[in-house]
This record gives structure tokens, C-alpha cells and sequence, in this order.
């Protein structure tokens, strides 16, 4: 078997095989459109309006390619997000901006980290650090400069907080009605009702001025919900078969979809 970017033992494999860390996918999608030339070029360049579950398909299987494909199957897929990106630009924002690369990245690490934090185990600052340096591996590859990132984790946290109390990272009317399609996408057989329990998962992850911004409830009910799910979630997640619990299964590489280029 070739050998892939991460090792069978390395902390990003064992997190991001966690098919829990898909409760935290919302906030990570609401994080990026909360920079406006995020929001302007996913809805400008991209079917979002009328599809909004596909980008979080795609990123889905663009991480699972490089975290756990063979070196071939990840450069492949990074080499396709970037001919993709090449082509997204507007009269004030291009994706291949160090800047904005740099943030969509830190959503990603970060909502796993939280995600896995609130519905698996605690993390230790050693291990937030060092899935944080592992993931600059993957930031590089998807051309974000290695002058760029954050040194440590406890840089990276401040940069993200820094992102928002700035407003760098402000939502706008755009996100608030891009935001809406991603907690409830008009999905067939599945009424807009059956999408309040991730809307809710989803208010508790994300900060809460972003939160606020984007005008999500947050009364005694959704926090009492929020706190329920949080208790019973981890216990659910200790007792699931790894079968059912995480994917692939150790040991198992990921091959490249035609759904990745």
C-alpha cells in the first residue's frame, strides 16, 4: 500500500475519521461565508443557491482524499480544488488570495477541533497544536504560504478571534441568506423541520457574535437542547461499533472519486 501524506497513527487521521465531526460541517460553511469575498465568490461562482449541500460534499471528500489517500490520490486532489480556484475571481476578491485561502483553511481546522472537543473528547493543548501543525501540510498544498500561518495553536486562536472582533469577518445580507440555505437546504423528502436539530448544534459551535450576526435563536430552549445534545452525544459516540463510528476504517486508503476533480 503506497504511503499517504499522514501516517496511520498521526492526529489528523484519528480525528478526522470521526463521522460526528459532520455536526460541525454548518459551522464551518457559515464561518467562511461570514467573510464577505468568501460569500461573494461561492455565490458567485458556484450553484450554492440551488445546492448548498455540495460544497460541503466537496470539501468533505477533498480532506478525505488528502488525510487519507496514498501521496498520489492527495496531490490529485489538491491539484483539482486549485484549478478550481484559479477561475474564481470578481472585481474585488480572487479564491487564490493568500488571505482569504488562509481563512477558509482556519475554519476547517478549527470547527474540527471544537466539533471533536464538544461531541467525542477533550483535547489537550498539545494535541490542538500539533493537529494544527499537521494541517498546515494541507493548507500548503491548497497554496497558502508557509509564511502565512499562525506559529502555534494559541497564534491560530488568537487569528481567528482576531478575524472577528476586527470585522475582517462580519456577516453581510449575502451570507445571512446564503447561511439560511445551509441550516435549511430545500432538500426533497425532508421537511425544513427536520433541520432544527442541526440548526441548533449548529448556533452552540459557532461563536457567539458570529451567532448573533447571523440572527440564529439562542433562547432557553435551543441552549437547553444544545446542552442535552452535548451530555448525550459523547456517550452515543463511546459506545458506536468503529464499524458505524468512523470512516475509512484504519488502515483503509482513500481513492480518488470522480466527484473530487
Amino acid at each position: 500500500m503506497q504511503p499517504g501524506l499522514y501516517s496511520e497513527q498521526s492526529i489528523t487521521r484519528r480525528i478526522n475519521r470521526e463521522n460526528v465531526l459532520l455536526l460541525g460541517g454548518g459551522r464551518a460553511l457559515l464561518m467562511q461565508l461570514a467573510h464577505p469575498s468568501v460569500a461573494a465568490g461561492v455565490d458567485d461562482h458556484s450553484d450554492f443557491r440551488t445546492h448548498p449541500v455540495r460544497r460541503l460534499r466537496r470539501t468533505i471528500r477533498m480532506t478525505m482524499a488528502i488525510v487519507f489517500g496514498d501521496r498520489d490520490t492527495a496531490m490529485a486532489a489538491a491539484r483539482a480544488v486549485n484549478r478550481v480556484h484559479a477561475h474564481v475571481r470578481g472585481d474585488d476578491y480572487q479564491a487564490l488570495d493568500p488571505g482569504l485561502l488562509l481563512w477558509v483553511h482556519a475554519t476547517l481546522v478549527d470547527s474540527a477541533l471544537v466539533t471533536y472537543s464538544t461531541f467525542v473528547q477533550p483535547l489537550t493543548d498539545r494535541e490542538r497544536d500539533e493537529f494544527y501543525q499537521e494541517s498546515r501540510v494541507m493548507g500548503e498544498l491548497l497554496r497558502i504560504p508557509g509564511d502565512a500561518f499562525p506559529r502555534s495553536i494559541s497564534d491560530f486562536d488568537r487569528y481567528v478571534a482576531d478575524m472577528i472582533a476586527s470585522g475582517t469577518v462580519s456577516v453581510t445580507d449575502r451570507a445571512r441568506a446564503l447561511g439560511g440555505l445551509v441550516l435549511r437546504p430545500r432538500l426533497p423528502l425532508l421537511p425544513g423541520p427536520a433541520m432544527i436539530p442541526f440548526e441548533i448544534v449548529t448556533a452552540g459551535l459557532l461563536p457567539q457574535s458570529l451567532r448573533k450576526q447571523y440572527h440564529l435563536a439562542w433562547g432557553p430552549a435551543q441552549r437547553r437542547a444544545f446542552r442535552v445534545a452535548t451530555a448525550t452525544v459523547p456517550r452515543v459516540v463511546r459506545f458506536t461499533p468503529p464499524l458505524l463510528r468512523v470512516w475509512p476504517l484504519p488502515g483503509r486508503n482513500v481513492t480518488l472519486t470522480p466527484q473530487t476533480r
